[in-house]
């Protein structure tokens, strides 16, 4: 036995002498209360034993709460992990760890029972001697000042009952602890106490003081020395007096780690020689620094996430059902994503109300791997507005390959040198619709009509195809329309996505014409080991010769089209541009010049990533548009995101359902295939003039444009709604 452990029970039996001289010398005025309190414990000793005292007992436990084993599952704490199944973030009301038994090291089951309730394993709820003494002690002070709860009665006090101390409720607990012991195995119940208490330093429950105090995780909770062990089982008596981690606290904390030390040689549990090689164990060794409440990190991903949880999983609570989410998050990636977004070093931005959305995913997989969400240090809220997954705003352009071309190749197979003849063309509504630079050219290539964004062949090629048709494809893409109603001017992007939907269509692309649905969640696992997985099967929804084609003919916009901005040296790259203006009204209401950008936006791919970009302002107001070079930073962020992290050089490969002649594209067995026929076109009248700030859209368009194809003159006003 140690010197301070012996002076600990020498100082105690002094102080109970002391007391009790006290109360020979100093007879007690208060007879009366002292006498009510014996006849209080009397009439508690024989409450079985006499009718009176069986009436009593049963007053006493006649609103006794119900044995509601619901009340006895703990909240417990999410927690999230990376694309390698890293730790990230806890998450909960109360941070916590649910074990087993079989997780609990005999050397910690030892020291908390030696401690706290030295007969568990033999009573049935309660321990007769020990209350009787308790008891015996309560007759001369407060009732409830000297405890005699079993580690039993603890579970019950702690899930049902009322911390107030009185008869009627310490009977109660006694009640509900033998219904408890009915009910539950001991080990059951051991567990319920072991996972339940609160030790101090943000821990509830022992594994999560592990981590906490010494940095073990809960599946090698072995590694716990015996000095450890009797340091958690000394907390619970008072978990803020006796944290090693304080270091006013460090002196009483050594005291009481001793003492359970010596409980547990008392039971026979160590030896002496253990116990006295405990006892030199500074009790600092093996502490991890204490560090201050952690922020959330990677805020908008991890909003991102609970949504999708929440989204699958209905019932599930992320505060308290102890989830082990595993994330598809790359932090690398996120955490560049986060400099691009929030400083000036990556993209030099015009203002500090320039926004931003993207989603930066894998080609393969629809795997998430990083967002941009807003600029300027976004705060999340879970189930708060996320740019990066709630934004409706227009695509523009970038929506041609999904509602025009691509619908029109896997439907009617056409070649990438199919003509369109560039003219007058008025919507259903008898509204006219323009391109870009308000001219018309004559019969062009679908290839070259969506390399220099020309708004009037993909009406026509959608005309062709059909709505119906156009919005089944884009629907395969993952694409949602309101109302579930589509018109003629989504074939220049009128309709409303966000960023999640646009790189999950352009992956499919760029996937051989397979979609996968973008997710943020690989699986999620929950306290019981049944786990969750949430990427969904992959699923064909076109040819692959469309999905070849198509990205073909995006590799020449970013090769040569309104995309070059966008091109990164040594990699793949399809993609496509898209902007919107605004509406008439607005203009007008706020001063903005005919030549105002809405949003811009840039989707593109390799065959490694994908990433859709959108960039504008959140909301209208004075000198709240693009103009200029402005619309091009959609397409540095995918530069910047793509040259960081792009790490496949490997080319999209040709299908053996495709043939190129003269460098054009062609469906094999077709034989509706067009014969290939190089356009003439008048250049020039029919060379696209390129516009100060190089809008591809329908914007900047006046009432009385001249027609350049010498045919006349004719309106070509374009418009970015719904018919």
């Amino acid at each position: 036995m140690s010197e301070e452990t012996y002076q600990s029970r020498e100082e105690r039996k002094r102080a109970e002498r002391e007391r009790q001289n006290e109360q020979r010398s100093n007879p007690n005025p208060k007879k009366t209360s002292l006498f009510k309190k014996v006849i209080i414990v009397c009439l508690v000793l024989g409450l079985v034993s006499t009718g009176a005292g069986a009436i009593t007992f049963a007053s006493m436990i006649k609103n006794v709460p119900k044995l509601d084993s619901s009340k006895l599952v703990d909240p417990l704490s999410t927690k999230f992990y990376d694309e390698n199944g890293n730790f990230l973030y806890e998450y909960g009301k109360e941070k916590r760890t649910k074990i087993t038994y079989e997780q609990v090291p005999k050397v910690l089951e030892h020291a908390f029972i030696a401690t706290e309730d030295s007969h568990f394993y033999e009573h049935h709820g309660i321990d007769i001697k020990r209350t009787a003494k308790a008891i015996l002690v309560n007759v001369t002070g407060d009732f409830g000042s000297q405890g005699g709860s079993t580690i039993t009665q603890q579970v019950i006090k702690n899930s049902f009952l009322t911390p107030e101390k009185t008869l009627k409720r310490k009977v109660q607990e006694w009640d509900l602890a033998y219904q408890l012991e009915q009910k539950y195995s001991k080990h059951d119940i051991l567990m319920m106490y072991l996972n339940k208490i609160y030790l101090g330093n943000r821990s509830y429950g022992v594994a999560a003081a592990a981590k906490n105090y010494y940095g073990i995780e809960a599946d090698e909770l072995d590694k716990l020395t015996l000095a450890q062990a009797a340091m958690l089982a000394g907390l619970p008596q008072s978990p803020n007096n006796y944290d090693p981690t304080k270091p006013e606290n460090r002196d009483d904390a050594t005291k009481r780690r001793n003492i359970v030390l010596s409980s547990m040689l008392r039971d026979g549990y160590i030896t002496a020689e253990q116990m006295k090689e405990a006892a030199k164990v500074p009790v600092t060794e093996g502490l991890v620094e204490k560090t201050t409440q952690q922020s959330m990190p990677y805020e908008a991903f991890l909003d991102a996430v609970v949504k999708e949880v929440k989204g699958k999983l209905k019932d599930v609570d992320i505060s308290t059902d102890g989830l082990s989410i595993y994330t598809t998050l790359d932090p690398k990636a996120q955490d560049y994503a986060d400099k691009i977004m929030n400083t000036n070093e990556v993209i030099a931005y015009p203002d500090a109300s320039f926004q931003g959305a993207f989603v930066f995913l894998d080609t393969k997989t629809g795997e998430v791997r990083a967002i941009g969400s807003g600029r300027n240090d976004y705060k999340a809220q879970f189930l708060g507005n996320n740019f990066a997954v709630d934004l409706n705003r227009q695509p523009g352009s970038s929506f041609k390959p999904i509602f025009d071309y691509g619908p029109a190749i896997e439907k009617l197979k056409w070649s990438t040198a199919h003509l369109i003849n560039d003219q007058a063309t008025f919507y259903s509504t008898g509204q006219p619709i323009s391109n870009w630079d308000h001219q018309y050219h004559g019969l062009l290539t679908i290839r070259t009509a969506l390399e220099k964004s020309y708004n009037i062949p993909a009406l026509l090629t959608l005309r062709e195809v059909g709505l119906d048709r156009s919005k089944n494809f884009a629907e395969q893409l993952g694409i949602t329309f309101k109302n579930n109603q589509v018109y003629e001017s989504y074939s220049i992007g009128s309709n409303t996505v966000n960023p999640v939907e646009m790189a999950g269509a352009y992956s499919a692309f760029g996937n051989d014409g397979v979609y996968n649905k973008p997710h943020f969640v690989q699986k999620v696992v929950f306290p019981n080991g049944k786990v969750v997985n949430f990427a969904e099967k992959p699923k064909r929804v076109m040819q692959d010769y469309t999905a070849y084609m198509v990205t073909d003919m995006l590799r020449s916009v970013v090769n040569e089209g309104t995309g070059t901005t966008a091109n990164v040296p040594g990699l793949d790259v399809a993609g496509k541009t898209g902007t919107t203006n605004f509406d008439a009204k607005t203009r007008a209401r706020y001063g903005y010049p005919s030549t105002a950008t809405n949003d811009s936006w840039f989707a593109g791919y390799t065959p490694q990533y994908t990433m859709a970009v959108w960039t504008g302002y959140a909301q209208n107001g004075s000198g709240n548009y693009m103009a200029g070079n402005t619309t091009k930073i959609a397409q540095y962020m995918f530069k910047a995101m793509m040259q960081s992290f792009g790490t496949d050089s490997s080319n999209f490969q040709q299908p053996e359902s495709v043939y190129s002649y003269n460098n054009e594209l062609y469906i094999k067995g077709n034989s509706s295939a067009e014969i290939p026929v190089k356009p003439k076109i008048n250049k020039e009248k029919a060379t696209p003039k390129k516009v100060e700030n190089n809008i591809e859209d329908e914007k900047s368009q006046s009432k009385d444009q001249k027609n350049q194809n010498g045919k006349g003159k004719g309106k070509a006003k374009g418009k970015n709604k719904k018919d």
